[in-house]
C-alpha cells in the first residue's frame, strides 16, 4: 500500500500497531486524509473490514471516508461498520431488544415524538396547568432529562446548574422523567439517549451480549473525539475491550461544545484509562498561510490546559492578520462590508469569503449593512433576525401602537394574556381590524385584567413614534413578565432583544423601524444574486467548525461579547472561549481581519469595553497582527486599536514599578 503522499506523523498514525492510540490532529493537518489510510491500512494488513468500526458524529462523514478508503483497497472498504454513535447503538440494539426490555421492532422516537411523551406524563400528573406557578416545558424537559443522561450528572445538578429557577421543582420533574421511562417501556419505544444508554448497559453489565458486541470489533475508530460526551467516550471504550484496539482522532484546542455535553476532558484523559497508550502529533497544517498559524499558534500558548502543539504551514507566507478597532457595532458592520467589497474586487470570491461571530445576534447589524449593500450572503447558526419568537412578540406590539387595525399583530399579542386563548384572540382581533376601539377587557367573556396592562402599554409606545429606540426600549420592558411566563429560557431571550436597541437607533421613527425589521427583513431567497450566484457566509463559529475559507473576519471581541460575560469569572469556560477564538483563526486560509469594537451593544446603549481577555493574554500579540482599516485615506477619521502596543506596555511598565500595581 502506497503511503507516499502522508507526512512522517501521518504514517505513524496510520501504521500504528495493536493497542490503544490517541492522535491529536491540530486544525488543517490532514485528519480525515490520515482516518482513511488508517482503515485501508488495516485492510490491506488482513483486518476482516467487518471488524473495523468507524465512528463519526454524522453519517455523511463515515460514508465519504470509506469511498476514500475504497480507492485504495477497493470494494473491500465497503464491509467497514461505519456510522454516528446513534446509528450503530441502532443496528446493535435490533439484535439484543430483548435484553433490555423491548422487542425486536421497538420504535424509535425523534425529537418531537418525545417532546409529546413527556408532554403527556406532564399533563397526567397534572403540572403546568393554569393556576399552577411556571413550570418547564416539554421541551425543557427532555432538554434536561438529555443534559443528565449524556453527561453522567444527577438530574437534580443538571436542572441546578442550567435552569436554576426551577430547583424547587426537582421533585416534580424527576416524576415527570420516570413517568416518561415507563411510559416508554409500555410503548415499546426508545429515544435517541436511549439508545446510547441501552448500548453502554449491554457492553458493561451482560457479559454473552458483550462477548458478541465488542467480539465483532477488532479495530474502533472514532473521529473528532473531542466532541464526545462522557456517555459516548465510555462506549468507546467498552466496545475495544474485547480486543483492546482503540484508536481516537481530535483535537483538544477545537473543543467548543460543552453546552452539548461534550467534555475535554475525554481526550486530555485517554492516556490515564489506557496507560500504554501512544500518542501522535498532527502539525503540518495544509490550509493556512505562515502568518495566520503564528496568531493561531499564539492563542495555543495562551492556553491553561491542553497538550502541546505548534502549527507549522505547508503553504507558505501570506497577508499579516489585521487588528482592527471600530467605534460600535454600526461601525464594524461598515468595515465587514468595505472588507468584503475590497477583496472581492482583487478576487476572492463572495463564496470564499466568511464572518464569523461568538453569537448570532452579533450578526444582525451585519445583515442590516450587507443588504443595504446588496450584498448576498447565508447565515448558518442562530436564527434570522426576525426569525425569533420573542423578536417577532416586541415587533408585533410595536406594529398595533402603529397601527391599531393590524390584526395578524393583535393575534400575536393578545394570547399573552391569562384566560385569552385563540378564539378570544382572534374575534378581539377582528374587531380592532374593523376599527372597534373599545376597551380590550371589554371584548372578552372571561375576565382578563391583563389586557387592561396590554391597553397601557400600547398607549404608551403611540406616544412614542418618533423615539424609536425609547418605543422599542419600553416595548421590551412592558413585555418582560409575559416573556418570564412563555418561555423556559427569558434571560437569554431578554439579552437579545436588548442587542436590537443599536439598531433602533438608525431609524428615524417607529413605522420605518417596524417596516424594515419586520415586514421586509433580509432573506437569503430575495437577497440579489451575482453572475455566478455566490453567497457571503455569516455563520457562528460554531457552526464554522470544520469549514475553511479563503479570507475570515471574525467580529465583536471584547470581554462580555467574545468571550461571553458569563465565562469571565469561571476558568473552565473562558478555556473554551480560548478554543474558541482558536476554531475562528483556523478557519482562514490567507486572510484574516479580528474586529474589536470600542463600545459592546448593552441594555440602554453602548457600553465602553475595557478590552478583550482572549487577545490581552497572546503572547507578543503586536508581532502576530498589524492595525489597519485596507482603504482608510488619510482625512478619515483614524481608529487606533483597542490592544496594547509594545511601546505602551513598556510605559505601563515604568509606571507600575514606581507606583505599584
Amino acid at each position: 500500500m502506497d503511503l507516499s503522499a502522508l507526512n512522517s506523523a501521518q504514517q505513524q498514525a496510520t501504521c500504528a500497531p495493536e493497542g490503544a492510540h490517541r492522535v491529536i490532529a491540530g486544525a488543517g493537518t490532514g485528519k480525515t486524509r490520515t482516518l482513511v489510510h488508517r482503515v485501508a491500512w488495516l485492510i490491506d494488513q488482513g483486518v476482516p473490514p467487518s471488524g473495523i468500526v468507524l465512528l463519526t458524529f454524522t453519517r455523511r462523514a463515515a460514508r465519504e471516508m470509506l469511498q476514500r478508503a475504497s480507492r485504495q483497497v477497493g470494494a473491500r472498504a465497503h464491509g467497514v461498520r461505519g456510522g454516528t454513535f446513534h446509528s450503530f447503538a441502532h443496528r446493535t440494539l435490533r439484535r439484543h431488544a430483548e435484553r433490555v426490555g423491548r422487542t425486536p421492532q421497538f420504535t424509535v422516537l425523534d425529537r418531537g415524538d418525545a417532546e409529546e411523551m413527556v408532554g403527556i406524563v406532564r399533563s397526567r400528573l397534572g403540572l403546568g396547568g393554569r393556576g399552577r406557578r411556571r413550570f418547564p416545558k416539554s421541551r425543557t424537559l427532555l432538554s434536561m432529562f438529555s443534559s443528565a443522561t449524556n453527561t453522567g450528572r444527577s438530574l437534580e445538578a443538571v436542572v441546578t446548574a442550567h435552569h436554576p429557577r426551577f430547583r424547587r421543582d426537582i421533585h416534580d420533574i424527576e416524576a415527570i422523567r420516570e413517568g416518561y421511562t415507563a411510559l416508554k417501556a409500555r410503548q415499546d419505544a426508545v429515544d435517541f439517549d436511549d439508545l446510547l444508554v441501552f448500548l453502554a448497559q449491554l457492553l458493561a453489565k451482560d457479559k454473552l451480549a458483550r462477548a458478541d458486541i465488542a467480539g465483532a470489533c477488532h479495530h474502533v475508530l472514532v473521529d473528532e473525539y473531542q466532541d464526545v460526551n462522557k456517555l459516548q467516550a465510555r462506549i468507546a471504550c467498552l466496545l475495544s475491550v474485547v480486543h483492546g484496539n482503540l484508536m481516537v482522532v481530535g483535537d483538544e484546542a477545537q473543543s467548543i461544545y460543552a453546552f452539548r455535553g461534550a467534555s475535554v476532558d475525554n481526550i486530555l484523559d485517554f492516556d490515564q484509562i489506557f496507560p500504554a497508550a501512544s500518542t501522535t502529533i498532527l502539525t503540518e497544517n495544509y490550509r493556512s498561510t505562515a502568518p495566520v498559524l503564528k496568531l493561531a499558534n499564539g492563542v495555543l500558548e495562551s492556553f491553561r490546559t491542553g497538550i502541546d502543539k505548534a502549527l507549522e504551514s505547508r503553504v507558505g507566507e501570506g497577508p499579516t492578520p489585521l487588528l482592527v478597532a471600530v467605534e460600535d457595532a454600526d461601525r464594524q458592520a461598515d468595515y465587514v462590508v468595505e472588507r468584503v467589497l475590497s477583496l472581492r474586487e482583487e478576487g476572492v470570491s463572495l463564496t470564499a469569503q466568511a464572518v464569523l461571530a461568538r453569537s448570532g445576534f452579533q450578526l444582525h447589524a451585519i445583515e442590516l449593512a450587507l443588504s443595504r449593500a446588496n450584498i448576498p450572503y447565508q447565515k448558518f447558526g442562530g436564527l434570522r433576525l426576525t426569525e425569533a419568537a420573542h423578536v417577532k412578540d416586541v415587533l408585533a406590539l410595536l406594529r398595533v401602537a402603529v397601527n391599531p387595525r393590524d390584526s395578524l399583530a393583535w393575534l400575536r399579542v393578545l394570547p399573552w394574556c391569562e384566560n385569552v386563548g385563540r378564539t378570544t384572540a382572534q374575534r378581539v382581533a377582528d374587531a380592532r381590524a374593523t376599527g372597534d376601539q373599545s376597551p380590550l377587557s371589554s371584548m372578552t367573556r372571561r375576565r382578563a385584567p391583563e389586557l387592561d396592562v396590554i391597553e397601557s402599554l400600547v398607549g404608551e409606545l403611540r406616544g412614542m413614534v418618533r423615539d424609536p429606540t425609547a418605543a422599542l426600549a419600553t416595548a421590551i420592558d412592558g413585555m418582560r413578565p409575559f416573556l418570564v411566563r412563555n418561555y423556559d429560557d427569558p434571560d437569554e431571550r431578554m439579552r437579545e432583544l436588548e442587542s436590537l436597541l443599536a439598531l433602533s437607533e438608525r431609524f428615524e421613527d417607529v413605522p420605518r423601524l417596524v417596516s424594515e425589521l419586520a415586514l421586509d427583513p433580509p432573506r437569503r431567497s430575495e437577497a440579489t444574486r451575482t453572475e455566478d450566484d455566490a453567497l457571503l457566509t455569516l455563520s457562528t463559529i460554531h457552526s464554522a467548525k470544520g469549514l475553511e475559507w479563503r479570507s475570515v473576519v471574525v467580529v465583536g471581541l471584547g470581554d462580555g461579547a467574545f468571550p461571553s460575560g458569563f465565562a469571565l469569572e469561571d476558568p473552565t469556560a473562558i478555556e473554551e472561549e480560548r478554543r474558541l477564538l482558536y476554531v475562528a483563526i483556523t478557519r482562514a486560509k490567507r486572510h484574516l481581519a479580528l474586529i474589536q469594537p470600542r463600545f459592546l451593544t448593552r441594555r440602554g446603549g453602548p457600553v465602553f469595553s475595557p478590552g478583550c481577555q482572549l487577545l490581552d493574554e497572546i503572547p507578543d500579540l503586536w508581532s502576530r497582527v498589524e492595525a489597519g482599516w485596507p482603504g482608510q485615506s488619510a482625512e478619515d477619521d483614524v481608529v487606533e486599536p483597542v490592544g496594547v502596543s509594545p511601546e505602551v506596555e513598556d510605559r505601563l511598565a515604568r509606571l507600575a514599578d514606581y507606583f505599584g500595581d
